[in-house]
Order: structure tokens, then C-alpha cells, then sequence
């Protein structure tokens, strides 16, 4: 237990260039301090002290920004930088070394008490706002970017970045983008041009209201006198 929570701040002096020594890490890393949170209340977690563990999981929230379900398993050396609004779900596994930076989510995608959120390997980097959505696995020594919503399987060693994630980079060479050849999902035709016939009568419709109100406008003005005559 004790080497865990040493391993975790040296994994902040280590990957934070800002950090000046081990007393501000003890004293100023909300993420450092969400892991003891969490470490703690997994402990409870394990013995069966479900609520006790809920309770001290909701004040590492609290206190931190950060929410780590107690029943999720993260191993030693990860380090949350910044930290605000990380969120960890209950069936998510966290690898030794992986860092996580604020605002990532690791969700689950069903409702089913079954294995729901991803399973990150060690030495797994990922950016700030970055989601995490399914039971699948991120390979080791992966880097997530910023903003990505990653969806399926990353293999080891990969790049992956994108709404929805896709890999740029594996073992350090890029990666082509491989030609379409998804026959299933092709865009139905007939459905495209019945759209199109309603946009453009939506279109038609607006153009005849506009005449009628220019032709009701120029019916109600008088016509003008001819000169020389009376009204």
C-alpha cells in the first residue's frame, strides 16, 4: 500500500515539469490526492463495505473535482494532471504508468451489470477531454489525443485522435486511411431525392406566401391621383 501511494508521487514529480518537490505534490496534486481517495475506498470496496467505499469515493469528489468509482482497479504510477472532471467508471482497469489529463472520461455504454468501461495497458497517455466509450482495450504505450472519442479497440503503440478515434500512427509510422469498401451503409437514393422534393417545395411554399403578402400590400394602397384632378 505505502510503496502504491509512493509510486504515485513520484510518478507526479516525474511527469509534471512544474512540480518542485514532494511536499507541494503531497500538498497541492488534486489528482495525487483523488488516487489516495480512491485507493482507500477500493480497499473498503473489496471488503465488502460498499457503502463506507461510495461514501469516501464521493468525498475524493468532493474534495478534488475528480470521480473514481471505487470498484474500478488502477495500478501504481498513473498520474491525473490538473484533473477537473475526470471521470473513472466502476468496471473501468487503469494499467501501471498511464497518464490522464483533466476533463477524460472512461464510460461505459451499457446499461447491463457487465464489463461496460475500457481497459487502459500501462504507459497509456490521455489528452485533456478525451472520452473513452466501451468495454474494449487500449493497447500499451498509446497515446490518445485531445477531444477524441475513442469507440473500439486501439492496438499497442498507437496514435489516435479524431471524432470518432481513428489511429494516424502505429509503431511510429503513419498510418494510410484505408479506402472505403462498407457496402451496408450506403446512402439510400430514393430517400435523398424524396428529401430533396420536400425542401424544395418547403422552399415554393415560402416564395407564394410572400407574393400573396406583397400582392394584399399593394391592393390595400390607394392608386395615385391624375393631375389637374379632384379627390
Amino acid at each position: 500500500m505505502f510503496d502504491t501511494l509512493r509510486r504515485d508521487i513520484q510518478a507526479a514529480k516525474e511527469r509534471d515539469p512544474a512540480c518542485r518537490g514532494t511536499m507541494e505534490v503531497l500538498l497541492c496534486y488534486p489528482g495525487v490526492h483523488a488516487l489516495w481517495f480512491y485507493r482507500l475506498a477500493h480497499r473498503c470496496w473489496r471488503a465488502g463495505l460498499l457503502l463506507p467505499a461510495r461514501f469516501i469515493s464521493h468525498l475524493g469528489r468532493f474534495f478534488t473535482g475528480i470521480e473514481i468509482h471505487p470498484a474500478a482497479r488502477i495500478g501504481p504510477g498513473v498520474f491525473i494532471d490538473h484533473g477537473m472532471g475526470v471521470v473513472i467508471g466502476e468496471t473501468a482497469e487503469v494499467g501501471e504508468n498511464v497518464t490522464i489529463y483533466q476533463g477524460v472520461t472512461l464510460g461505459g455504454t451499457s446499461l447491463e451489470r457487465v464489463k461496460r468501461h475500457p481497459t487502459i495497458e500501462r504507459n497509456v497517455v490521455i489528452g485533456s477531454g478525451a472520452k473513452v466509450l466501451g468495454p474494449f482495450t487500449v493497447g500499451e504505450n498509446s497515446r490518445i489525443g485531445s477531444g477524441s472519442v475513442v469507440v473500439k479497440e486501439v492496438p499497442p503503440n498507437c496514435v489516435v485522435v479524431g471524432v470518432p478515434g481513428r489511429v494516424i500512427s502505429r509503431d511510429g509510422k503513419k498510418v494510410a486511411t484505408p479506402i472505403d469498401l462498407n457496402m451496408v451503409d450506403l446512402p439510400d437514393p430514393v430517400a435523398q431525392a424524396i428529401q430533396g422534393v420536400m425542401e424544395r417545395l418547403t422552399e415554393l411554399e415560402r416564395e407564394v406566401t410572400s407574393l400573396r403578402a406583397a400582392l394584399g400590400a399593394g391592393e390595400r394602397e390607394p392608386a395615385p391621383s391624375a393631375p389637374g384632378e379632384r379627390s
